[in-house]
């Protein structure tokens, strides 16, 4: 009897192993991917830096929160064994300190070091981030991160179309892709692509691209003269996916670049990487020709106008809300944000003295000491005190707003509290930290309503979705600041030349595909 316990207890030990050992198999047979990165638009005509609390850096699992295709049970989810590390990412604004650089940086080697080895890595960025003392940070930031996990793991590298692709990120990325609209509607359908195309690479044994076809091409616009809403950037961008999806190549990106940086990557690219040579470099050059062919067709996707006739325009409106985009200053582009020269000049027409004058919406100014006092008067009270220029005081001083506290919300991500003044019929949004307005809801949490105001100042470039949707009419106003909309007056010196629109005469520039060298052919 107990020999054939023991036998009984024998053949279930090795079911039970045999089972384990099939788990096992399969864990192994997961490739594991590695995910990090840092992503800033940075602009180096700004005063302002940025410090590494404006990342709001997420830590292991906390990534997965950024993606909703990362949800627990998700198909991605289940491919592969993930190993997160730093993800940061801050609000456009001015170059980052080197100090916040180097602290996330450092945490990123150190995580990726004692979690190895990977078998692939998603490398999730903007692709415009400037750092004090430091040339092509995501070029830095990516050949550092080889250093750690070696040449042999597959990155794939997911940007923002206004991201700069430098040769060294070229060599150093396998599988690279960024947005294909503009506004970025499409952006977590992008990274889900990198995502993909990284999984699929890996799953079928494909490993790294056999060519990456590289194209500088010597145009630097800005991002509100190349939206995809409109022509040329609508049909330019609708070319991609005709590339894109050819067999033989695995994707097709066009990058606009950054115009507000001064550095010599700072221009437009053309990347293609697949394994059919003929196919890969032929359909950068069509990208490329296609691009340079429309150059002089890009113009402003809303009419433009001087702060005085964008002002006009909305009282002569019977459109609501008439919208104003206050563009030289938007920290959405980069731009510190604090720059009061635009709402200065509101205040001092006499259109908006009384409170029975059209209603207008100023979003928004920061001004930390304004707002301790609004929360010490409280809703109701009165207040008298600056905000405003603590940053860049080049085109206008701090304010003093004496008004009406209206509204106080605190607890807000990026503004940590908002507060309402009404001056006349200006309802003034001051913030402690500065803050875009993006979203009907980050007016409505204010009590304003912005379909029902007559007139709607935001410090934006080309109008987000929501309110594109809500605007009666709409100008952009050509007001001075960090990535004001004249190139020319800001006066780029590092950048390569010639460079269109700035050299308007310049001969064709040679589009010819230049073929990367492999990640792991690099020394």
């Amino acid at each position: 009897m107990k020999r054939l316990f023991y036998s009984f207890l024998v053949v279930l030990l090795f079911l039970s192993c045999k089972q384990n050992s099939k788990n096992v198999e399969t864990q192994k047979t997961l490739p594991r991917i590695a995910i990090a990165g840092l992503g800033i638009e940075s602009s180096t005509f700004s005063p302002a830096q940025t410090h590494e609390e404006a990342f709001h850096a997420r830590i292991g699992d906390s990534i997965f929160g950024r993606y909703p295709f990362f949800a627990e049970g998700s198909n991605i989810r289940k491919r592969a064994e993930w190993i997160p590390t730093l993800l940061g990412k801050s609000l456009p604004g001015g170059i980052v300190t080197r100090e916040a650089y180097e602290s996330m940086v450092g945490e990123t080697l150190k995580m990726l070091k004692a979690n190895g080895p990977y078998d692939g890595l998603f490398f999730d960025i903007h692709g415009a981030m400037s750092v004090v003392g430091l040339e092509d940070a995501e070029g830095d930031l990516i050949k550092r991160i080889r250093e750690i996990v070696g040449t042999e793991v597959l990155i794939s590298t997911s940007m923002d179309l206004h991201g700069n692709v430098s040769e060294r990120l070229a060599q150093h990325t396998d599988l690279i892709t960024c947005y294909r609209m503009a506004p970025h509607e499409d952006a977590l359908e992008s990274k889900e692509r990198a995502i993909t195309n990284l999984l699929d690479r890996l799953e079928n044994n494909m490993g790294k691209p056999k060519y990456k076809a590289w194209i500088p091409v010597p145009i630097l616009l800005p991002g509100e003269k190349t939206s995809t809403r409109i022509e040329p950037g609508k049909s330019l961008y609708a070319k991609v996916p005709s590339v894109a999806d050819q067999k033989g190549v695995i994707d097709a990106a066009i990058w606009i670049g950054y115009a507000w940086a001064d550095e010599p990557r700072n221009h437009a690219v053309v990347m293609v990487t697949g394994d059919d040579k003929e196919k890969v470099v032929s359909g950068a050059e069509k990208l490329a020709e296609a691009f340079w062919e429309v150059r002089q067709e890009f113009e402003f996707v809303a009419p433009v106008a001087t702060l005085n006739e964008s002002i006009q325009m909305a009282l002569n409106s019977k459109e609501q809300p008439f919208m104003i985009s206050d563009m030289g200053d938007n920290p959405t582009a980069g731009g510190s944000g604090d720059v009061t020269w635009t709402l200065k000049e509101i205040l001092a027409r006499p259109e908006f003295k009384s409170k029975d004058g059209p209603s207008l919406i100023y979003a928004s100014i920061p001004g930390p000491l304004l707002v301790a006092e609004a929360q010490k008067v409280g809703v109701g009270g009165k207040i008298s005190a600056m905000a405003g220029a603590e940053v860049d005081d080049r085109f206008a001083p701090p304010l003093q707003l004496n008004g009406t506290v209206t509204a106080i919300n605190e607890g807000d991500r990026d503004a940590e509290v908002e507060v309402v003044v009404k001056i006349g019929s200006v309802n003034v949004i001051v913030t402690k930290k500065r803050k875009p307005y993006h979203h009907i809801k980050d007016f409505t949490d204010l009590n304003l309503n912005p379909k029902a105001a007559d007139v709607v100042v935001v410090k934006i470039g080309y109008l987000v979705p929501e309110l594109y949707d809500i605007r009666g009419d709409w100008v952009m106003a050509l007001t001075p600041g960090g990535v004001d909309q004249d190139l020319e007056r800001l006066g780029h010196k590092r950048i390569k030349r010639p460079m269109y629109p700035l050299d308007k005469g310049m001969d064709k520039p040679d589009l010819s595909a230049q073929l990367i060298q492999a990640s792991d052919d690099l020394e």
